[in-house]
């Protein structure tokens, strides 16, 4: 496949991903769908569409990087399940996209090129800096897109301004001032404080370093862990006896405070719930989770 036809496949299951969760619980990433999961899509579809791709086409083209583009046809009809009319009329209006993003870093030479009187005197009256930040798993050296990022701008006597990154794992912020200040968190990441001046916005990559933790429980959340026994005493080394763990639910409806006893039995019975756990924030004190915020997608 071509770059840009890589670059538009993964978008396409990117938005099949989106609207399938729509309506149903799902792994973070379409790569991670399973057996049930894959059944469930494989039906959704045929009762939209009237159509199916089997679990084998699934294995295939999703779950690996295939080294050519699906039939026409399968593409039509993945296209007309995220909401477009087919394949070419979803290429065409996320290919914008696409070159948007690859010309973003040459926004400013051109214009000083091709109207250096206008930019001259639009930046007296309203200058602004556009900077723009990608993020990196330091171990992986990964772009992070199956996670979004919370990003929080500081300003100087003025309330933080928050923002997310995008299906790319980046985030653009426009400014008059000549430097910018952000914190970064992620669930699975430490949170860090990136500052940086115009002036030497030329590496826009931020690496970030993974939360053992967060990752370690991550894993023992939904791992397929077959030692329950084992996997209770793990737990129970990564929280504080005093530990209070907060169960926050969709649309504000409520809290549910549960003790390190209450929570770690939770996550030691073994059911597909389990898999549906995001964890939101946590609080660490002398190497153990002294709080910790969970939902249940």
């Amino acid at each position: 496949m071509t770059t840009e036809d890589t670059y538009l496949f993964q978008l396409l299951k990117q938005q099949i991903h989106h609207t399938f969760s729509e309506n149903y619980s799902t792994p973070e990433a379409i790569e991670d769908w399973k057996g049930e999961t894959i059944s469930t899509f494989q039906e959704d579809l045929f009762q939209k569409l009237k159509a199916k791709v089997s679990e084998k086409w699934f294995y295939t083209y999703i779950k690996k990087t295939p080294e050519k583009l699906p039939r026409i046809d399968i593409l039509n009809l993945l296209s007309k399940y995220v909401g477009y009319d087919n394949w070419n009329a979803f290429k065409t209006a996320n290919r914008q996209i696409e070159i948007s993003s690859r010309t973003r870093s040459k926004k400013w030479l051109w214009t000083l090129l091709i109207l250096p009187i206008s930019f001259l005197v639009y930046s007296v009256v309203t200058a602004k800096n556009t900077f723009e930040f990608c993020f990196l798993d330091d171990i992986k050296n990964e772009a992070i897109t199956k996670t979004v990022l919370d990003i929080k701008i500081l300003q100087n006597n003025e309330s933080p301004i928050y923002l997310k990154t995008d299906s790319l794992g980046c985030f653009t912020y426009k400014t008059k001032e000549d430097a910018i200040t952000f914190v970064v968190q992620s669930p699975y990441h430490k949170t860090d404080t990136i500052v940086r001046r115009i002036s030497s916005n030329t590496n826009q990559v931020v690496k970030l370093k993974p939360d053992d933790y967060a990752l370690m429980l991550h894993y023992y959340t939904n791992g397929n862990v077959k030692d329950w026994k084992k996997h209770k005493q793990k737990l129970n080394t990564l929280f504080a006896d005093n530990a209070t763990i907060y169960q926050l639910y969709e649309n504000n409806i409520g809290v549910e405070i549960y003790s390190k006893a209450e929570f770690i039995r939770t996550l030691t019975i073994p059911t597909k719930s389990l898999k549906r756990i995001k964890i939101l924030d946590k609080t660490l004190k002398d190497g153990k989770i002294v709080t910790l915020k969970f939902m249940m997608k």
